[in-house]
């Protein structure tokens, strides 16, 4: 099992940012693809963005949905079993609770089925 911890959800002003943080504990970190999904009131969950290890050494692979591209930066500190979400430029159609997920498969999937494991999420809030 992996437990999953989000962190550092909060209200912004729209053009602000926010970090989030997952810290994850019960199984080797470093080899789970994680992710990070928002959900918004009303709406489905949706994939926001992913990083795995890559087959270059000490490189990641990342993934980002075009929404979020530019200004999104998702990273990780496999030392502290913890994936970051770095959120500039926040605007308000990025409020959503965010939700920390871990996938053991290899290959990076933008489909919340594909995820074994979730945080109880984190609530972020941009106002105009």
């Amino acid at each position: 099992q992996v437990q999953l911890v989000e962190s550092g959800g909060g209200l912004v002003q729209a053009g602000g940012s926010l970090r989030l943080s997952c810290a994850a504990s019960g199984r080797t970190f470093s080899n789970y693809v994680m992710a990070w999904f928002r959900q918004a009131p009303g709406k489905e969950r949706e994939f926001v963005t992913a990083i795995r290890r890559s087959s270059i050494y000490m490189r990641y692979y990342t993934d980002y949905a075009d929404s979020v591209k530019g200004r999104f930066t998702i990273s990780r500190d496999n030392s502290k079993d913890t994936v970051y979400l770095q959120m500039n430029s926040l605007k308000p159609e990025d409020t959503a609770v965010y939700y920390c997920a871990a996938d053991q498969a290899s290959g990076v999937s933008r489909m919340a089925k594909e995820y074994d494991y979730w945080g109880q999420g984190t609530q972020v809030t941009v106002s105009e």
